[in-house]
């Protein structure tokens, strides 16, 4: 495996942000919801930015992404909606169609739940999945992540809900 580094999002990372989104964006919408066309824009990425580290300073948001050896954006992962009095968070990732198959998910989904135990505190992580999307259901398996009960109020079209407890 090439080696890799996961860090926290930056506000310096918008044209790089771009860049990995504009590249990916049919890859990714064909596994999970579109984004906003507005999104698709230096400006729409910074506001995208700012809003993730506006949520991360209020601790309900963890942001990162990951980066090849030559410090190009493959990756993003993040804790979002974290509830610390109850100790949850979910997770999400995106990893480039090009950098699928090294090991990227596993390694984004165990750096997620290194820094919810270790920094957070908390003791469950979810994570919605469609049923189409085999790759990321393998990946949170293999991380320990097992099917769990939709709970009241959540709405999971065509997908799945995987829970670990830490």
């Amino acid at each position: 495996m090439k080696p890799f580094r996961i860090r926290e999002l930056e506000s310096t990372d918008a044209q790089a942000l771009l860049a990995f989104e504009i590249h990916n964006r049919e890859w990714f919408e064909s596994q999970i919801d579109p984004r906003d066309p507005a999104f698709y824009s230096l400006t729409g990425v910074a506001d995208h930015i700012d809003s993730y580290l506006a949520d991360f300073a209020e601790g309900a948001w963890h942001p990162f992404v990951i980066e090849d050896s030559s410090g190009r954006i493959v990756g993003r992962a993040n804790l979002k909606s974290i509830h610390s009095p109850h100790g949850c968070a979910e997770v999400g990732y995106r990893i480039d169609q090009r950098a699928c198959g090294q090991g990227l998910a596993t390694l984004a989904l165990k750096h997620l739940i290194e820094a919810a135990r270790m920094r957070w505190k908390l003791t469950q992580l979810v994570a919605y999945v469609y049923e189409s999307n085999v790759g990321s259901r393998k990946g949170l398996e293999r991380c320990g992540f097992v099917p769990g009960a939709v709970s009241d109020g959540e709405d999971i079209e065509s997908g799945s809900r995987f829970v670990l407890s830490i």
